[in-house]
């Protein structure tokens, strides 16, 4: 690995951190990937020359226990992206009572234990840094944290939280030496969120981007030191705006845009 700088990626086994972590690696990180399906990770990580950890980022004490080995390989930690996350589709008054808090858990609480454990080696990469920003904690909310979704109504809860979360310890952390980024994606296509298959709208269907697109936006931001950005910005950045200034028109948008039946 020699000098290289370490990135811990969640949710790293497909999706935007699977593909987030190809591209770090690419440009000289040693990435170690962090998921619950220890088939997948191996692969990548096999393919990429980094490492593996299984791990459900909504289980605070396996977090910590995650944290401590990786810590104890890695006492400086350049990059923590919080990725892991989980659809939740359903309004609150049809949805599993279960979902609802497993998606808080996953999609809100997982990055802050993650935060929170990883801290010391976030610090110590800060510390060793030579300009201002010496590590970075890159949050991946959504476009569904800046707009009440009806039609997934949990998930859009759990990315409001989340984007508070994100954009106070942004506020917290200034000056500290660790920058954080908060990124906001519109519709991407994963294999845990299939949208052109989902989306009742031909002409959200029409905005749908991949994985890999995000993944270059988001390294590119930690390059150029973005403290938020949203991935593409049209229709998206307009489409969180219109929640602010308009919020009757874009719920009567939403309530008709929502999900296919039977999904």
């Amino acid at each position: 690995m020699g000098g290289a700088r370490v990135a811990v990626i969640t949710g790293a086994s497909s999706g935007i951190g699977e593909a987030t972590a190809r591209q770090l690696a690419a440009r000289g990180w040693h990435c170690v990937l962090l998921a619950r399906r220890g088939d997948r990770l191996e692969q990548v990580a096999s393919e990429i020359g980094g490492e593996w950890e299984l791990c459900d980022v909504a289980d605070r004490e396996q977090v910590n226990e995650v944290a401590a080995r990786v810590l104890a390989k890695h006492p400086a930690v350049g990059l923590l992206l919080n990725n892991a996350g989980m659809p939740a589709r359903g309004s609150f008054l049809e949805i599993d009572p279960e979902l609802i808090e497993r998606v808080i858990d996953v999609n809100y609480l997982g990055g802050v234990w993650c935060v929170r454990a990883f801290l010391p080696g976030l610090q110590s990469a800060a510390r060793a840094g030579s300009g201002a920003v010496g590590a970075h904690v890159v949050n991946l909310v959504s476009v569904a944290g800046t707009v009440a979704f009806a039609p997934a109504g949990a998930y859009a809860a759990s990315k409001h939280a989340q984007l508070a979360f994100s954009r106070s310890t942004a506020a917290l952390l200034r000056g500290s030496g660790i920058g954080v980024l908060t990124v906001m994606p519109g519709f991407v296509e994963t294999e845990g969120f299939p949208q052109h298959s989902v989306l009742s709208s031909r002409i959200l269907r029409r905005f749908v981007v991949e994985p890999e697109e995000v993944a270059t936006k988001i390294v590119d931001a930690v390059e150029r030191g973005k403290r938020e950005i949203t991935v593409p910005w049209f229709p998206y950045r307009l489409i969180s705006i219109a929640q602010v200034v308009l919020p009757s028109v874009l719920a009567r948008f939403a309530d008709a845009s929502g999900y296919r039946k039977g999904v």
